[in-house]
């Protein structure tokens, strides 16, 4: 069985998210207009967009002590008890059930800390995230149209959420430890 973790992104982890956003050219919209092809642009990406503060955390996915993948919780808020959930995976650690567990330690975090509705969305193109979402227990509730833009295409979103008060899913998606 692979070590694997969920812990805060450190600029010591710069060569992986380099490699990872090398990986697989559908992951650029993750890193919005950042091309990520230097130690030095990946280290400001992590200070400045793999945040772990008050109003967003983001866990790296640690496989073998090398981040693979992000989750992460952004735009959260304890008045209204809501935050914003994502994902993403380097295309060598898709399949493994890591995004599904990662999304499922988040969200659990978050509920025990206060937190009430989670919220993600995919783009409609991309059934992936979608089976994530799902088998995460995220419910989906409609259709944003022409929501995201990457470069000079327009993409329709599903959005899902998840309430502290539904059950949690059984999943086969391994238990995924979660630091800070």
């Amino acid at each position: 069985m692979m070590n694997i973790i969920l812990r805060p992104w450190t600029r010591a982890d710069a060569p992986a998210l380099v490699a990872a956003a090398a990986s697989s050219p559908d992951l650029a919209p993750q890193f919005g207009d950042v091309a990520l092809h230097s130690l030095e642009v990946a280290e400001i990406f992590i200070d400045e967009s793999l945040r772990f503060d008050a109003t967003a955390k983001n866990w790296a996915v640690v496989e073998e002590g090398v981040a693979v993948g992000n989750v992460g919780a952004s735009a959260i808020d304890f008045r209204h008890e809501s935050a914003w959930m994502y994902y993403w995976l380097a295309a060598a650690a898709r399949g493994k059930g890591y995004a599904t567990a990662g999304l499922l330690a988040a969200s659990n975090w978050a509920f025990r800390n206060g937190l009430h509705r989670l919220e993600l969305g995919h783009r409609i193109n991309n059934p992936a995230s979608c089976r994530v979402a799902t088998a995460a227990g995220y419910q989906p509730e409609g259709i944003e149209r022409e929501k995201l833009r990457y470069c000079d295409t327009r993409y329709d979103v599903e959005t899902h959420a998840r309430l502290a008060s539904d059950p949690t899913p059984s999943t086969h998606a391994p238990a995924l430890p979660l630091v800070g």
